[in-house]
């Protein structure tokens, strides 16, 4: 990438070369698993195995520039395909919500071996919840990043439960971002079943089961049955559990598990939230800790609604800076207002982890070129230049002022140009420095509010 004028300065690869996607040893076992897949007429490439779990693997798969995922289900254990009626009966029912994945079809893969199996085809999504909580190293997640999630997962249950439907099975596996859309969504819907009519004995994953599940999982392990089946209120209790695992950094298994939090589990959450103290508290961190205090009582009649749930005062703080009631206030995180900053501002791994159509760098330009406007102009055009290598470019800004100062913005035009970019970018030097690349929402990067992110 040429310089701007009076800088000799290029970006330049990282020393350590960066090899094109491959698939990881076991990631697709030729023996078991496809390496392509006729969907209707056209070929999809099996990139990678995502999951496997007892009736179905999931892959990644690719036709042209079009990428999606394939859940293939095993018959059962009697030979039938009631795990693939089942789950594809109740992705029907429910498609349309944004928070819960797209699906986009179902066929029949004809494999050489002579066997059936019954596929849906689904939107490819991203990291899940799972993930970021290992990536959390122990720390816990931003204020930012908690918010977004849970207001994500509370808006479509309570969508699945004006439906009627129990998800049965919610977990940080179970969460996943979307880069297209910004937000998290719900998949996996093979435990699912209306309320009232539970048609699945043994529901939920150790560690996220209710009580009343453990107690109804305990009875038919025992040959008996239960009074009465699950309600909606199982997936709040998930819920629950996943967002104090998002706030403490820990998993929380043995936990919930043990005599004390039967006992009481009130004060445990307490204990986490006391020992989780925040440099500039605030009072959102309370309202979090009361959020997932309704969600937790062991009667599951007097759990929080996914409804009431998402007009906790939690959620009064809106996202990021970018909301209404903060239009004109583009310097608010350069005032007073650090309390606030901290819980509605994502950390910059935040922006790291939750890929979007819009690519930040930073370290790369010095205040010194931005107010010599041959200079400036100059930057602008390099940077689209040699951003334009990675896709589709739709727009490039580069802040004179903070909030932004000498950042580059990139909104691509899908965000898989983006990841690539970030991937390609990360790691390169440009005037001697190490060039940083995240990503950025781009909603607010739409309405021009650039805040200053948490370190």
């Amino acid at each position: 990438m040429a310089s701007s004028s009076g800088s000799n300065a290029k970006m330049s690869s990282p020393n350590v070369s960066t090899p094109a996607m491959t698939v990881s040893p076991g990631a697709v076992e030729q023996k078991t698993s496809p390496v392509l897949f006729e969907i209707y007429g056209k070929i999809w490439n099996v990139q990678a195995r995502l999951g496997q779990g007892v009736s179905a693997s999931v892959y990644r798969v690719s036709s042209g520039r079009a990428s999606s995922a394939v859940k293939e289900f095993q018959a059962d254990a009697q030979g039938g395909d009631y795990g693939y009626i089942k789950e594809s009966s109740v992705l029907e029912k429910i498609q349309g919500h944004k928070n819960i994945v797209t699906l986009y079809g179902m066929f029949t893969n004809h494999n050489p071996f002579g066997v059936d199996a019954h596929c849906l085809l689904l939107e490819l999504l991203d990291v899940s919840v799972s993930e970021l909580l290992v990536r959390a190293s122990n720390q816990g997640h931003s204020m930012w990043l908690i918010q977004h999630c849970a207001r994500d997962v509370l808006e479509a249950l309570s969508f699945l439960h004006r439906e009627g439907y129990v998800h049965a099975d919610l977990k940080p596996r179970n969460i996943l971002w979307s880069a297209d859309d910004e937000c998290f969504k719900l998949i996996d819907f093979g435990l699912s079943f209306k309320e009232g009519h539970q048609d699945v004995k043994y529901i939920q994953t150790d560690g996220y089961r209710a009580p009343e599940a453990e107690l109804q999982n305990s009875l038919a392990q025992a040959g008996l049955e239960s009074d009465s089946g699950c309600t909606t209120a199982v997936d709040m209790w998930s819920l629950g559990i996943i967002l104090l695992e998002m706030f403490s950094g820990i998993k929380l298994k043995e936990t919930v598990k043990s005599q004390e939090w039967k006992d009481n589990s009130s004060a445990i959450v307490d204990h986490i939230f006391s020992s989780n103290a925040l440099v500039n508290p605030a009072i959102p961190v309370y309202h979090l800790r009361d959020l997932i205090k309704s969600m937790l009582h062991n009667d599951p009649k007097l759990r929080s609604t996914a409804e009431a749930a998402l007009i906790n005062p939690f959620f009064s703080i809106p996202f990021g800076l970018y909301h209404s009631a903060y239009k004109n206030i583009v310097y608010i995180s350069w005032c007073l207002c650090e309390r606030l900053l901290w819980v509605s501002a994502p950390h910059i791994e935040d922006l790291v982890l939750l890929p979007t159509s819009v690519l930040r760098l930073l370290n790369v330009i010095d205040d010194s070129h931005l107010y010599n406007e041959d200079e400036y102009e100059d930057i602008v055009e390099d940077m689209k230049e040699e951003c334009q290598k990675y896709g589709t470019v739709v727009s490039l800004l580069i802040p004179k002022e903070n909030p932004g100062k000498g950042q580059v913005f990139v909104e691509y035009a899908n965000a898989g140009d983006s990841k690539e970019a970030q991937r390609l970018l990360t790691g390169r030097t440009f005037d001697g420095k190490f060039v940083v690349a995240t990503f950025y929402p781009l909603s607010a990067y739409k309405r021009g509010y650039l805040y200053q992110t948490v370190q």
